[in-house]
């Protein structure tokens, strides 16, 4: 009987570790449902309308068309920036929509391959354009420069401007907003980003910079141990670079690299 029980214990204990180990290719293939976290704060990548809480950007086409290609139902899974990684590696969603590459997230979460690649840039209100004019004007002791927390940015405020103080926000509050409002004198955001923000709001202006900053490639963040899942994105991914899809969406939502 012992044998049995001993027997009985390995076998569950297989299955288990089987079990633990499908991957999440799997998953999405029995569930028929493909589960994408996204904040919807990051013009244009992605893009939340709070009164049909849809979501578009050029992450929202690029899950979308993935899950086409699966043959699945894509779902967006609301998160945020400091959540962002917490939610690949508990299971909430099986992945994300893009994020900057960055070796603390890589401690926890795996990563596609890149297909895009952002710099980053200040942001002031116009009237300030003679009192910014490049890096070193924004690290100053009265300089106050703001960030959205759990975002690439909160860090290199850090580290770009040691001098100044740092204004931190918790989303859904964004550092731009801190700007617009007086709080805060200069923001740091993707260039992508910046070209919208000024678009949108013409009492804003990017400082012009010497040269960007930190430029840095962005990928989908992914459970770091499923190299199946990881394999399959990539296979995915290079698939649609030498089709033009990367591209094509880059034109449609008008990113400048």
């Amino acid at each position: 009987m012992k044998f049995f029980k001993t027997a009985a214990a390995v076998f569950f204990c297989m299955f288990a570790a089987q079990a633990q180990a499908q991957s999440a290719l799997q998953e999405i293939l029995n569930t028929g449902t493909l589960k994408v976290g996204t904040t919807g704060d990051w013009n244009p990548m992605t893009m939340r309308d709070p009164a049909t809480n849809s979501y578009t950007g050029y992450d929202i086409d690029v899950m979308t068309e993935l899950a086409n290609d699966l043959g699945v139902e894509v779902e967006f899974v609301p998160t945020d920036w400091k959540t962002l990684v917490s939610g690949v590696t508990s299971g909430k969603y099986h992945m994300t929509g893009s994020a900057s590459i960055s070796p603390s997230r890589a401690k926890a979460a795996g990563y596609s391959s890149s297909y895009f690649s952002l710099a980053t840039v200040p942001l002031i209100l116009a009237e300030d354009a003679d009192r910014f004019k490049d890096w070193d004007d924004l690290n100053m002791g009265d300089v106050v420069v703001a960030a959205t927390l759990g975002t690439t940015q909160e860090k290199q405020v850090k580290q770009f401007f040691p001098d100044a103080q740092h204004q931190i926000v918790e989303a859904p509050a964004r550092d731009f907003q801190e700007v617009l409002a007086g709080r805060a004198d200069a923001h740091i955001t993707s260039n992508v980003e910046a070209n919208k923000l000024v678009a949108k709001y013409p009492q804003m202006m990017i400082v012009p910079v010497s040269a960007p900053k930190a430029p840095t490639p962005i990928a989908m963040l992914l459970p770091q141990a499923d190299q199946v899942w990881i394999n399959y994105v990539n296979t995915w991914i290079a698939l649609k670079q030498e089709r033009g899809f990367f591209d094509m969406l880059g034109e449609k939502w008008n990113l400048q690299n």
